[in-house]
């Protein structure tokens, strides 16, 4: 007997007029056993494990509902169907509240016995090989789509379209799709990569236009201001360093309390906090910021991230005075470093309801990523893509955002704004960089006298200014990592390529990087 598909046992005490049924079940595969009475029954599952239980609801003897939470304790994780003549609805909550897993009502036929059996036993199998002939469909036309030539729009629907696969596959871990999807994601990478070095330039050369990607300076204005000028109460969390597969974990636990409207728009480089995070708040490039806001610009980009976004209140304060938006009341600015003000800050997030304009930034998921490259044990939490997307839901959960978010969620008047100032990259592939003492040390990008490496793997910028960066000597250069590279020096090479290797990091060019979301939220 080929029992492959799953060992049935079914309990009835008229198991005999169900015969047909259990032939049937047979004859597709399936490996039956029956019993007549609970007592029976409950030896037989002590005994052997069974894949799916049919439950009669009235038996002689101990009943269905009496069987069931014995079955339960036996082994939980078997699902147990019962069926009954009983249409009452005290019973049916009884039954689901026994944590019965689904219920068909007497007289049954055999399509109704299929299909429960296909639905506990082979709903992994059959769903998988549906999204494989999906998959493989997609694929095709994806890849022939990457050869075409593409806009920003085009990206981000390919972009899109990867990570949906990705979290389909998330449910499927044993599948051999796994690795196909990787390699095309690195694929798409290569492409976007060149796509990047032929037009960022002229997008941020030129003012802003529909035609061209909303880039970090042009975010407020585009998507906020409206909201302030037709006098809307606006409260925007920016959540350092996440991607838009870690949003979409966040979402589907939220999405009881609101609807979601999604746009995305492109970090600019190189794609780190101090870069993005300051041209989203000030409304400018860092070399604009630099000239005109001095004060609140660091050169040294070696200080801590904190140090150098130490003025986002002071940038934004200065953007509202410079668009003219007449706030009815001075604008709030919070930062969350640490669990405990977090918590401080969820408890008092009703007191910023009048506020017009309330910006909170969130450090915990670019805490997360850092940490990973620090602690063997987050690592082995989180090996993978998959994990680490698991990984972000976990602190989700528990978090103090998503506290934050449901109490914002009942003043139905007020505009919820999520977004990002850039996202991160599962690095990979290292490749040799020369530099000097002074030149800054962060993976994805370089700043130095002569620094330099293969021209294949990263963008040389020999004028700053050319990418609005603040020029920082003639001999200065700026290299920013494509794809899924990051930098080591020659010096001890091999243990800082093994140490950084499958470390997530973030200031290069990469679809994960760049183009990331920005959605508002609105309560149900």
């Amino acid at each position: 007997m080929d029992n492959q598909k799953g060992k049935i046992l079914w309990i009835d005490d008229e198991i005999e007029m169900l015969r047909p049924h259990v032939i049937l079940l047979k004859q597709r595969g399936y490996e039956v056993d029956t019993a007549t009475n609970g007592e029976d029954a409950i030896e037989m599952v002590k005994s052997q494990h069974y894949s799916l239980i049919f439950l009669d609801e009235s038996m002689v003897g101990i009943t269905g509902l009496e069987t069931l939470p014995v079955l339960k304790s036996i082994d939980p994780t078997t699902p147990v169907v019962m069926v009954t003549k009983n249409e009452a609805e005290s019973l049916m909550e009884d039954a689901l509240g026994s944590k019965i897993d689904d219920y068909l009502t007497k007289p049954v036929n055999p399509a109704q016995i299929l299909l429960a059996a296909k639905k506990f036993l082979e709903s992994s199998r059959l769903e998988e090989e549906k999204f494989t002939q999906v998959y493989l469909s997609g694929f095709t036309e994806l890849s022939r789509k990457m050869l075409d030539n593409l806009e920003w729009n085009d990206w981000v629907e390919i972009y899109t379209k990867l990570v949906s696969w990705s979290l389909e596959l998330d449910r499927m871990p044993n599948s051999a799709l796994k690795q196909t999807l990787e390699d095309q994601f690195k694929d798409a990478n290569a492409e976007f990569s060149k796509f990047v070095e032929n037009n960022y330039v002229n997008w941020i050369q030129k003012r802003y236009s529909e035609a061209d990607p909303v880039l970090s300076p042009h975010l407020l204005d585009v998507h906020l201001q409206p909201m302030l000028n037709e006098g809307k109460n606006v409260v925007m969390f920016v959540v350092d360093c996440m991607r838009y597969d870690q949003w979409l974990m966040m979402q589907q636990i939220i999405s009881p309390f609101y609807t979601f409207k999604t746009n995305f728009y492109c970090a600019i480089l190189p794609t780190a906090t101090q870069f993005a995070r300051n041209a989203i708040f000030s409304g400018l490039f860092p070399a604009d910021i630099k000239k005109h806001y001095p004060q609140w610009w660091s050169s040294d980009t070696n200080s801590e991230d904190h140090k150098l976004n130490a003025y986002e209140k002071e940038l934004m304060e200065a953007w509202v005075e410079r668009r003219r938006i007449k706030l009815k009341n001075k604008p709030a600015y919070v930062k969350i470093f640490d669990t405990e003000f977090g918590q401080k800050i969820e408890r008092d997030i009703h007191q910023f309801k009048n506020n017009q304009l309330t910006a909170i930034v969130i450090n915990a998921v670019d805490m997360i990523a850092h940490s990973r490259s620090d602690y063997a044990i987050l690592k082995e939490i989180a090996p993978d893509e998959s994990a680490y997307r698991s990984l972000t839901k976990s602190w989700f959960q528990h978090s103090s955002f998503l506290g934050m978010l449901k109490t914002l969620s009942s003043f139905k008047d007020l505009k919820v704004i999520v977004t990002t100032d850039h996202g991160s990259i599962r690095c990979m592939r290292g490749v040799k960089v020369l530099g000097d003492r002074d030149t800054s040390t962060n993976l994805r990008y370089k700043f130095g006298k002569n620094v330099k490496a293969e021209n294949r793997h990263a963008i040389q910028l020999s004028r700053p200014e050319d990418f609005r960066l603040p020029s920082q000597g003639i001999t200065v250069n700026n290299i920013i990592a494509k794809e899924d590279f990051y930098f080591v020096y020659p010096t001890d090479f091999h243990h800082y390529i093994n140490r950084y290797r499958d470390s997530f990091q973030h200031g290069g060019v990469s679809m994960e990087e760049m183009i990331v979301p920005f959605i508002e939220l609105n309560p149900r």
